[in-house]
This record gives structure tokens, sequence and C-alpha cells, in this order.
């Protein structure tokens, strides 16, 4: 298994600390079609393209599109590129940005509106993933070709069919947006970051070149 080294070393060290024995054997079987269309592509060496969707883009799908992009690199799986959208726009919450931060990512805010841009970086020689909130039709999202991986109830019930995915996989998580402004607000998106993270470092582990 190949790995690339030059990840930001406090990311790495978070990746050490994963504990893939929190997922369950049901839970594998609700990840294996992801790994299945990511298998796929790799063997018949075609690009991937992976979008994340949520209700408002602003939690979960982020911090979905971060961490398997940071993921596909450190694995060296070429060719990935991973896109996050919302059934509507709103913002990229502040405390994702912040919970990502602490896990090691360097992030920059580009501009402050109210849909504010960020820079995400994973690594030195890597360019920045683009954070902000955007919807599916947005021209920095795929238009086909690409797995629509549903990250939140609301957007699977709403969104039944995805334009132009080929495939259309429920991978929901529980929102965290349910302790902002509470005591637990920054247990719990390091938390759901930490689960999402794990989660897809067992997806693209199961990778076979």
């Amino acid at each position: 298994m190949l790995t690339t080294p030059t990840l930001f070393s406090e990311i790495i060290k978070t990746i050490r600390d994963f504990k893939l024995e929190t997922i369950s054997d049901e839970r594998k079987v609700v990840l294996q079609p992801l790994i299945d269309f990511i298998q796929s592509k790799v063997s018949n060496q075609q690009p991937i393209r992976i979008n994340f969707i949520c209700t408002h883009n602003s939690r979960r799908s982020h911090m979905s599109q971060v961490w398997a992009q940071t993921l596909a690199y450190h694995f060296n799986i070429k060719d990935v590129s991973c896109y996050s959208a919302g059934t509507e726009a709103t913002a990229l919450f502040p405390m994702v940005a912040e919970t990502l931060q602490n896990s090691g990512f360097k992030i920059k805010a580009i501009s402050k509106n109210e849909n504010p841009v960020y820079s995400i970086k994973y690594a030195d020689n890597e360019h920045p993933i683009i954070g902000f909130s955007k919807t599916l039709d947005s021209d920095f999202n795929p238009k086909s070709q690409f797995a629509a991986i549903m990250t939140c109830d609301s957007a699977n019930e709403a969104c039944p069919f995805v334009s132009g995915a080929e495939i259309r996989i429920p991978i929901t998580y529980k929102d965290p947006k349910a302790y902002d402004n509470t005591a637990q607000q920054t247990e719990k998106y390091k938390e759901r970051s930490l689960q999402i993270a794990t989660e897809l470092f067992f997806v693209f582990s199961q990778i076979k070149f």
C-alpha cells in the first residue's frame, strides 16, 4: 500500500489516531458501494469524481469533501476530484473550518461575505480545496460521470434523482448542528469530522492497484 508522506504532519497525527474498529459491519455494507465505484474507476484508469451532497452544503458535505480529497492523496490514488453541494446554498459553517484546522489543515478565508470562501490546504505542493456553500448546479460541480454521496437524510429524501450522477449512494451522518451554541459544540463537531474521516480512510484503504 503506497502512501504519500507529504501531508501536513498534524494531519498525519490525526490519521494515526483513527480507530477503524469503530466502523461496524453494518456500516461497512453502507460504504461498500462507494468502494466499488472507486475501484471500478481505478481498474479502468478513469477519472474519479465524487460529489458529497447535503441540504445546505454547510457542514457534513464539506467535511466529507475535504477528508475524501485528502485521503485519496494519502493513499496515492490518482485523478480523484472531490466536490460538495447542497439542495440550497447557505454558508460553510465557521465551526467546520475550525474543526478541520484543529485536525491539521491550513485554512484561510479568501473572502468574507455572507457565503465566505475558504482555501483549505492539506499538503504544501497540492492545490487547496476551495470551500464555500453551493448548489448542485454550480459551475464548481461536475455535470456528469460522478458519484453522488448523500450525506444527510433530508437531502437523501429531497433528491431521489441527481442529474448527471452515475450512481447515487446514501452515506448519511448525524448533523452536529444540533449542538451549536452549546458546551458540547467543539466536541461534537470533532466527533463527526473524525467519524467521516475514519470511514473514508477505510474506503480508500480498500482500493487495489
